[in-house]
């Protein structure tokens, strides 16, 4: 069977907002959550019993990452990719998909890029590693993800630039739900004789156009599957009022049933706007690249440690904050770290902004189950600057 049950306990009254419980065979996930990114089974400088500390529910990895390093052959070796860095929690691989675009595939007026060439059968890769090809197909990523033992799998799917035009995005939704279709077959295929199996989820896409997100969804919606993910709106630098676009055409159409997952969406305000439409799943690289460059969130905005100001500064990132480089390290300290690419200048200034956001996410949940999240929002937005210092 599978074991993943999504289960809305409460919905906000004055918006979309919603709390709930997905249940999987490795352990409940509250919702909204913020999912850390863990791309080849480590989120950046964290071991599993950090990542436990924080109070993550799931995290994410990429099969397209791990399936070049370290490899399937590896991952079996050990078990799948839950043994091999030792975290029991549920993880949940994205397909790759997002690196079809980010290697050159959707340049405007060009569905090849110099890396990797789509076809209806797939997508063809340049290794950005060592330059060896590869050939994605539907049903092979599927296979990927059974190998590393994926919780919550994504299928392949395509995602065009912000600045493709509606023809690419129309083919971009085609060869999406072409993809779909050969991977769903084929996932029920393996998944028939698995005594736990994972869950399926469908990508949306269809950029901030209204009928293509209907096109697309309509189509998904005729497979069984545990989740929709929200493609196409954060992950190919669009700008927030481009994503509340997308997102309005989408959510609305989206079975309440079903968990609504936004890809690649994880700074503070673009969380609690895409909350109060009605999503429930986040992940985003955002916390860690941007701690790794000096860059920590405080209830106040975004502050840059390598600034010549926090040089002598002997407060705490955040004074109240209880995460652990709050209770034991100035700013000057890890201002110190940074500048000389310490490595525990970049697990301090990580730690700090994983925990700044799954308290974030702590606090909407209570927000909405105590019936104040829309003054909350508020009060949080009219705190908070997302325009980092210089």
């Amino acid at each position: 069977m599978t074991m993943f049950k999504f289960t809305e306990i409460k919905k906000d009254q004055k918006s979309e907002a919603r709390t709930g419980i997905i249940k999987t065979l490795r352990g409940e996930i509250k919702t909204p959550v913020f999912m850390p990114v863990g791309t080849i089974g480590s989120v950046k400088s964290l071991s599993s019993e950090e990542i436990y500390s924080l109070g993550a529910d799931i995290i994410l990895g990429n099969t397209y990452h791990l399936y070049l390093r370290p490899g399937l052959e590896v991952l079996k070796e050990f078990g799948g990719l839950h043994n091999f860095m030792n975290f029991s929690k549920p993880i949940l691989t994205d397909s790759g998909g997002y690196q079809i675009f980010s290697l050159g595939a959707s340049h405007r007026g060009n569905l090849s890029g110099n890396l990797v060439k789509i076809s209806s059968e797939g997508a063809e890769f340049t290794s950005h590693i060592d330059g060896s090809k590869h050939f994605f197909t539907p049903e092979k990523v599927i296979d990927y993800q059974l190998t590393i033992g994926s919780d919550i799998m994504m299928p392949l799917d395509f995602c065009p630039s912000a600045e493709a035009d509606r023809r690419e995005i129309e083919e971009a939704v085609e060869i999406t739900n072409i993809w779909f279709r050969l991977a769903f077959k084929h996932y029920k295929e393996k998944i028939k004789d698995m005594e736990n199996r994972p869950a399926l989820f469908a990508i949306i896409q269809g950029g901030t156009h209204k009928d293509l997100r209907k096109k697309s969804l309509d189509f998904l919606r005729q497979f069984p599957v545990s989740g929709f993910s929200i493609g196409g709106v954060a992950n190919a630098g669009e700008s927030r009022e481009k994503q509340k676009i997308a997102l309005d055409a989408t959510l609305c159409l989206i079975p309440k049933d079903k968990p609504r997952y936004l890809m690649g969406v994880g700074e503070p305000i673009g969380i609690l706007e895409a909350v109060e439409r009605g999503v429930d799943m986040f992940d985003c690289v955002m916390p860690t690249r941007m701690a790794r460059n000096g860059a920590v969130w405080t209830k106040t905005g975004r502050i840059n440690l390598r600034n010549s100001k926090y040089a002598q500064d002997k407060t705490p990132i955040e004074v109240g904050c209880s995460c652990l480089s709050c209770q034991g390290y100035s700013r000057g300290y890890i201002s110190h770290l940074i500048k000389n690419n310490e490595i525990l200048g970049h697990r301090l200034t990580t730690l700090h902004n994983l925990h700044f956001l799954l308290t974030l996410m702590g606090n909407i949940r209570e927000s909405i189950n105590n019936g104040s999240f829309s003054g909350f929002k508020k009060d949080f937005i009219l705190m908070f600057n997302d325009k980092i210092d210089t």
